[in-house]
């Protein structure tokens, strides 16, 4: 791997192709990527946040050969707005795959405590199932000064949390750890959050857990378990300062709180009536004081991307707009300087098709059309 240098100014932008004015007035649409876009078959897992400066940033896979998770042959890439997603940067490099067994992806994202602060953190190496606590998959983190322009050389992080060079007695014996992609959390007292995937055993189960970083991302610790089963999971900071954790599952879709900043969790977790999870990953944001935004796809299948909103803190969610009305899967949400809503997704006209990764924005207003 090797650091992502900006190469050219940043004057220079190419405006991505197919953006389209929907009938809803602030609605624009913008292809990314494209399967076969310089020289990858494939492409996948979308990040997105908005920066301190008000500048957009996407991180996406690219993988090479096939869309299968690692250890397969993939990059990270990203790419930087200035204008709100009308046009976007060339992609850089944010971590570089070199091969099978040697390759990088599932990237997450939130600030640091810094000015014009972002930190991403990624798998590598390894695939999930196959790792071991004497020979485990890697995670590293990266870090931007400038939001999101230019990023830090990873630097690999994997002994903070499991494997062999753990110095935690029982988290040395863990067998596999990868954060889900997408948005991770910096809660009002400065805490940097994400939350890990654990395989403990060598059985096919997995519990999540959470990372955190209480120095601005130079050490790590891990919390207790927050939830027995389930996947890829999502935080956001509730108004009384508990942590809302979602996690993704076949079914009514799980969810557990912290009252302690996400160092404990409650013994068991609880399942929303109103949120049916086809076991996808999804994000989840606050908006503003009084709303929360959840998106995952339709309840039978990864297609028909919707957006829920919550204005209970997350008890209920009592709305929802479906955004992509086709083949649909991985989603990321962040909220630009004026308020409207940034998403970016996977989506394919057929399921046998490699996916489109696609930038919306729309006001909230969309949602209630």
């Amino acid at each position: 791997m090797k650091k992502a240098y900006l190469l050219i100014s940043l004057a220079l932008f190419f405006f991505l192709s197919c953006e389209k004015k929907a009938d809803f007035d602030g609605y624009t649409r913008t292809i990314i990527y494209r399967p076969g876009d310089y020289n990858s078959k494939y492409y996948r897992i979308p990040a997105i946040i908005t920066a301190k400066d008000g500048s957009l940033v996407i991180f996406t896979d690219k993988r090479k050969e096939n869309e299968a998770d690692l250890p397969e042959d993939i990059d990270i890439l990203y790419n930087y707005s200035t204008d709100g997603g009308l046009t976007w940067s060339e992609p850089y490099t944010l971590a570089q795959g070199f091969g099978f067994m040697e390759g990088v992806g599932d990237c997450a994202v939130t600030y640091t405590n810094d000015d014009n602060g972002l930190i991403a953190v990624f798998v590598g190496g390894q695939g999930f199932w196959t790792s071991s606590a004497n020979n485990p998959n890697r995670t590293y983190k990266s870090i931007s000064h400038d939001n999101g322009k230019t990023w830090s050389e990873p630097e690999d992080i994997t002994h903070y949390i499991f494997g062999h060079e753990c110095n935690d007695s029982i988290r040395k014996k863990w067998r596999a750890s990868f954060c889900a992609s997408g948005n991770g959390l910096l809660t009002s007292n400065g805490r940097i959050m994400f939350v890990a995937c654990i395989r403990e055993t060598s059985a096919y189960s997995i519990n999540n857990y959470v990372i955190y970083s209480d120095d601005n991302g130079e050490t790590w610790n891990v919390s207790g378990r927050a939830s027995t089963g389930g996947d890829e999971a999502k935080l956001v900071e509730l108004n009384n300062g508990d942590i809302l954790m979602s996690i993704r599952t076949k079914g009514n879709r799980m969810y557990n709180i912290s009252h302690d900043g996400g160092i404990t969790w409650n013994e068991t977790h609880y399942t929303w009536d109103d949120l049916i999870d086809p076991a996808c990953n999804g994000d989840m944001i606050r908006y503003d004081d009084n709303t929360l935004l959840h998106s995952l796809p339709s309840a039978d299948g990864r297609h028909d991307v919707a957006i829920y909103v919550s204005n209970d803190e997350g008890k209920s969610w009592q709305h929802k707009k479906v955004i992509v009305p086709r083949y649909s899967a991985y989603s990321s949400m962040c909220i630009l300087p004026d308020k409207t809503i940034g998403f970016y997704v996977e989506e394919k006209e057929t399921d046998t098709t490699g996916y489109e990764m696609v930038f919306y924005r729309f006001p909230i207003e969309y949602l209630y059309e």
